[in-house]
């Protein structure tokens, strides 16, 4: 898939730079920025999620614990 994205001049320059300095094409740039803002949106979700399930029951344990549980210790 090839997808265009239209920058100012002082934009593209950024991009281009950043790019050139850490060893890769526009493409790459943007493909990793854009995969790393989905990587945090989810993070955040996640965090989110249990976050407010922790609310509801906000019962802990210890390392302990759950290595006992998990057969671990």
């Amino acid at each position: 898939m090839t997808i265009s994205v239209r920058l100012n001049d002082n934009d593209a320059m950024l991009f281009r730079k950043y790019a050139e300095m850490n060893g890769m094409s526009m493409s790459e740039l943007v493909r990793r920025a854009v995969l790393e803002r989905i990587e945090d949106d989810f993070d955040m979700k996640c965090y989110e999620k249990a976050m407010k399930e922790y609310r509801e029951n906000p019962e802990t344990f210890t390392l302990d614990e759950v290595e006992k549980e998990l057969g671990l210790a």
